[in-house]
């Protein structure tokens, strides 16, 4: 969802506070005001999610000391200083210690409207990058992230959990759109290594002489470290392994071999693709499969999930009706037995994307969650096969799925669920024990 930026104004004069915090309003800022530099550093700290516009000539703390304070506490913030006619030296000054951009007074209003558009636009970007570097930093998060209480996932979240504390090298496997590298990354967090580099390269992604230079150097004077180096100590992540040459392939053996054991660099492979008719142990040398597949995951696809999969359609549509502001599709029983008995050829990849669209085609008041399936699964040519499942279950996974949604609504109201699904609270308590719904999660 997009993240709401703030604009926050500093300066010691009230007419000015008043006319910036009144235009950029009208222009559709949240604006905040500050009368000193010393008001503002109580609101304003690390990750402030907006920008500042600050007047360079103020009584006590000036804005020249207070942008030295901002950017000490967060050089990514940016910082709009206002100077008085002939103080463009100063300006300059203030652009060496990091402030983003300066307007002259007299200043014109759509300028400064301009600027702010920018700053704000780069602000997201720098929020959104460090929560995503967090995120993929914190074995706890990602591990939630990989939803789902069917037993499949039940063992590859205990699967992650052991191999994570390993340091042998890993190899996962599993069809195209299951979450391959998101498992990887979880890896890497919940292990010794957390704290350490964590190096991604597509082996796909590049020509073979290009491939080994940017794996194995030699690189040129002045640029980047071959990745190998890069990595020392941390976790080498390469995907698409599968495409990786003989020659290649030779090389990171003798790597493999010559850090010897345990290794200081871990690898983890992924394979992403291969012919329906070999696997990945076709696709590499015996001795490197063996070194790299002693410790393998095989990720479940999503036909095999089970109800996982009217829990993440749920979840992810209700993120997407946010992202949208407007209201999530209601999944009627026979569109939750179409969604479980798809064949999902993109696993998760392809769940996402047709949630998106059932959002936006709810919003639209048009179409059905059923013609997103046909349409996609037609395009998809000839599907996977879906094992059919006895009556009981669709009905259990569409019962629990509608506790849930409602639960989720109403915010653990038991009484207001109640009331909606027209059950008495004991058989709600049954029914939420039978599924393995807690209150405490909702409320």
């Amino acid at each position: 969802m997009a993240r709401a930026m703030k604009v926050a104004i500093v300066d010691d004069e009230a007419d000015m506070r008043q006319s910036i915090s009144q235009w950029l309003a009208l222009s559709g800022f949240d604006t905040e005001t500050h009368a000193s530099a010393e008001e503002a550093l109580k609101a304003i700290g690390a990750d402030f999610p907006g920008v500042v516009i600050s007047d360079i000539k103020m009584p006590g703390m000036d804005g020249m000391a207070l942008l030295k304070r901002l950017m000490s506490m967060d050089s990514g913030l940016p910082v709009i200083m206002i100077t008085g006619h002939g103080d463009v030296p100063m300006a300059v000054e203030a652009m060496r210690l990091g402030a983003y951009d300066f307007l002259e007074k007299p200043f014109n209003p759509d300028r400064m409207t301009d600027l702010v558009k920018k700053a704000t636009n780069l602000r997201r970007l720098t929020l959104d990058n460090r929560a995503l570097r967090r995120e993929l930093s914190d074995g706890t998060v990602l591990m939630k992230k990989l939803i789902g209480t069917s037993g499949v996932m039940e063992r590859l979240r205990e699967d992650i959990l052991d191999l994570g504390q390993a340091d042998s090298h890993v190899l996962i496997d599993g069809e195209t759109g299951t979450g391959k590298t998101l498992v990887a990354h979880a890896l890497h967090a919940v292990g010794p290594r957390a704290g350490r580099k964590f190096v991604t390269l597509s082996c796909a992604a590049y020509p073979e002489e290009a491939l080994s230079e940017r794996l194995f150097g030699p690189v040129a004077e002045g640029a980047t470290l071959p990745l190998v180096e890069e990595a020392r100590g941390g976790t080498l992540c390469l995907e698409d392994i599968e495409s990786l040459s003989q020659p290649l392939q030779a090389r990171l053996l003798t790597l493999i071999n010559d850090q010897g054991t345990p290794p200081e660099t871990r690898i983890i492979a992924i394979c992403n693709e291969h012919a329906p008719d070999k696997t990945v142990e076709d696709a590499l040398r015996p001795d490197l499969y063996y070194r790299l597949g002693a410790m393998k995951i095989d990720l479940p696809p999503l036909r095999a999930r089970g109800e996982d999969i009217l829990t993440l359609f749920t979840r992810m549509a209700e993120q997407f009706a946010e992202e949208y502001g407007c209201e999530a599709p209601t999944v009627t029983a026979q569109e939750a037995a179409q969604l479980l008995q798809a064949p999902w050829p993109g696993n998760v990849r392809q769940l996402v994307n047709i949630a998106e669209r059932a959002v936006l085609q709810n919003r639209r008041g048009s179409g059905s969650i059923a013609s997103l399936l046909m349409a996609d699964n037609e395009a998809a040519g000839p599907a996977l096969t879906t094992e059919g499942k006895p009556l009981k279950e669709y009905v259990d996974a569409f019962e629990r799925m509608l506790i849930d949604n409602t639960m989720r609504r109403h915010k653990g109201s038991i009484v207001a669920v109640m009331e909606e699904l027209c059950l008495p609270r004991r058989t709600l308590n049954e029914k939420m024990a039978k599924y393995g719904l807690s209150r405490a999660d909702y409320v």
